[in-house]
């Protein structure tokens, strides 16, 4: 990681609570808590023997070697997450590094979720669409993966901060799944972005907090070994720090689409262009609230 700066606080990064107000989404009218909320995330807790960190990934993922899943451990803290429902705009991917955006439609059902040969014929052009218009300078994207998290499965929400993708990996996954262009494509400007949906109406329970990624500071963040059975890819854990400033969108539907940036190769913007997340029990969730359904498609972003 490169030596952190200290932070400057800036305009988008002072966020104001809104009042405890009922949010209504017309898909389902199902009603979710919404407003600051103080919640407890998983941050990084470092192996004790002070060995490189890992986790195993992929076919790995249910049946890693020896039968260990990772070699690091959870340190709990509680934090405010403030809720940017009605401030959308005040957030932005350069100096963020998380956009929101509202009533964006897809021709999905509930039941093509099931298909990926559905999915990739089209979800996949949807949201090609939708980041060549909302992401300045975008020319070319390249959707690499996709993940359905379900309740009670074994890709249920993530209750733990990471980020997806590191300098590293961002690389190598450039290398991996465009070698014949690679080296002109690693001269220009590339990101990871995921897009992130609810699957199932409005989110009731495991919402998903972002943290404002320039109240992220460098040293926050430890790769981490992302071990498949074929390859070894790299992602990040982040270790808590009381600066940091975290988010959450109460009442996402269906329509909404949250943009999450992984990493971005210019290194001039504000944010520096990663975003921290994790999904998070919210302890105003209604007794008996169904389980949330969301995909993240993660997109390689050239230009």
């Amino acid at each position: 990681m490169s030596t952190a700066t200290a932070y400057q606080p800036t305009p988008a990064h002072q966020l104001r609570d809104t009042t405890s107000t009922r949010v209504e989404t017309s898909l389902q009218n199902e009603v979710s808590p919404n407003g600051p909320v103080e919640a407890e995330l998983a941050f990084y807790d470092p192996p004790k023997d002070g060995s490189k960190p890992y986790n195993y990934a992929g076919a790995w993922a249910d049946n890693p070697p020896e039968g260990i899943p990772r070699n690091f451990g959870i340190d709990s803290h509680k934090v405010i997450i403030h809720d940017i429902r009605r401030h959308e705009s005040e957030f932005n991917m350069d100096e963020n590094a998380f956009e929101a955006h509202s009533n964006i439609p897809s021709k999905m059902s509930y039941e093509d979720w099931n298909d990926d040969s559905v999915i990739e014929k089209i979800y996949y052009p949807e949201v090609e669409k939708l980041l060549l218009e909302k992401i300045p300078g975008s020319k070319r994207i390249f959707l690499f993966d996709q993940t359905i998290r379900r309740p009670g499965t074994s890709r249920a929400p993530v209750q733990r901060v990471h980020i997806d993708q590191t300098a590293q990996s961002t690389a190598a996954r450039v290398r991996h799944h465009l070698p014949d262009e690679a080296d002109k494509l690693l001269q220009g400007r590339y990101r990871i972005i995921n897009i992130w949906r609810p699957l199932n109406g409005t989110v009731l329970q495991n919402p998903l907090a972002v943290a404002d990624s320039a109240t992220v500071r460098d040293e926050d963040l430890i790769g981490v070994e992302h071990r498949y059975p074929d390859r070894t890819g790299e992602t990040a854990a982040v270790k808590f720090n009381e600066g940091q400033k975290w988010c959450y969108w109460s009442g996402m539907g269906n329509e909404d689409r949250l943009f999450l940036k992984c990493f971005d190769s210019d290194a001039t913007v504000g944010g520096k262009g990663r975003v921290p997340h994790t999904a998070f029990e919210d302890p105003r969730t209604p007794a008996g609230a169904k389980g949330r359904e969301s995909i993240e498609v993660r997109a390689l972003v050239f230009g």
